[in-house]
């Protein structure tokens, strides 16, 4: 597995569920639901993680979709 993105933002997660989704791309969001342990504050981010042979395709539909400002480095 590998983190695609890291955020704090619930509605930019639901945009990139959507988005994987139609693209067919099994993913998992990790940390959701934090927010009942920290308060519901928000600081603690949510991650967004595909399977190493999905990364490349889950990438693209983000970068496709004008959020590749939003993921992680290749690295």
């Amino acid at each position: 597995m590998r983190e695609l993105v890291r955020t704090n933002d619930a509605v930019l997660i639901s945009a990139i569920e959507a988005l994987l989704n139609g693209a067919n791309i099994p993913h998992v969001v990790l940390d959701r639901h934090m927010s009942s342990i920290e308060g519901s504050i928000g600081i603690l981010p949510r991650r967004v993680l595909v399977a190493d042979e999905h990364w490349r395709g889950a990438r693209s539909v983000l970068e496709d979709a004008g959020l590749g400002h939003e993921l992680r480095s290749d690295a």
